[in-house]
């Protein structure tokens, strides 16, 4: 379907019960409530692309290789790749695009709330969006277990990545165009929603060792303490 950490689970044992005897009502097909958060103060997201699913689907792990697709994200906010590689993909329950406004980017301080279907089996959740104002940065969730119960909430911080794919250089050059006009630091570069083959880095997913201010960004704007920001995902059906 395509639309536009801490925990609270619950341990009494009789309020788990209850639960699960309400959630058996609703079928084979669980519904979340997901709102993602953005707390930087000068740090853009892409939309949110969010997936639940089973044990054998993974769209990145860290200290591995990324896919073509969270490379497109990372390095391009391009998000086509990995829509297209999911969308057939049977160990995928269900596929969210999060589009927060009019522009979509999620910007500093914006909370996106959207609902995403679980069918059985599909036991986890996983997203990934690009840090606008960066080379190759981007933040998500990995495999994370989604809560059991109807009513049953759960909360973590996100982290922001390297993917490992495109040099640094904090070039406004090599940068995807809209941080500009997002964040309000400008040059006489254009940007670009291309990759530069060379810029190309074959390295691995790594957290991300922030921005230096080496070139065209600045570390106190486009900067970030973690967490880059924070999801809620709550069992609504």
């Amino acid at each position: 379907m395509f639309l536009v950490g801490c925990s609270d689970a619950l341990t009494d044992a009789d309020s788990d019960s209850a639960l699960e005897a309400q959630s058996s009502t609703y079928g084979d097909v669980a519904v979340y409530e997901v709102a993602v958060r953005n707390i930087t103060s000068g740090q853009p997201f892409t939309p949110p692309l969010t997936v639940t699913h089973n044990a054998y689907a993974d769209l990145y792990s860290v200290g591995s290789a990324a896919s073509f697709g969270i490379k497109e994200i990372a390095e391009n906010g391009n998000l086509d790749p990995l829509v297209n590689a999911l969308s057939n993909n049977p160990n995928i329950g269900d596929l969210v695009v999060a589009v927060a406004g009019t522009p979509p980017p999620v910007v500093p301080g914006q909370t996106v709330k959207f609902t995403i279907t679980a069918p059985a089996g599909n036991e986890y959740l996983s997203f990934a969006s690009m840090l606008i104002c960066t080379n190759d940065g981007f933040t998500g969730l990995d495999s994370v277990k989604l809560p059991k119960y109807v009513g049953e909430e759960a909360g973590f911080g996100l982290r922001a990545y390297d993917a490992g794919t495109e040099i640094n250089t904090e070039d406004f050059a090599d940068i995807v165009p809209p941080c500009q006009g997002l964040v309000g630091i400008s040059s006489d570069d254009a940007g670009t929603g291309m990759s530069n083959p060379a810029l190309a880095e074959n390295g691995v997913i790594t957290l991300h060792s922030n921005v230096q201010g080496g070139d065209d960004l600045v570390s106190s704007v486009h900067g970030w303490n973690d967490p880059v920001g924070k999801v809620r995902i709550r069992r609504i059906q």
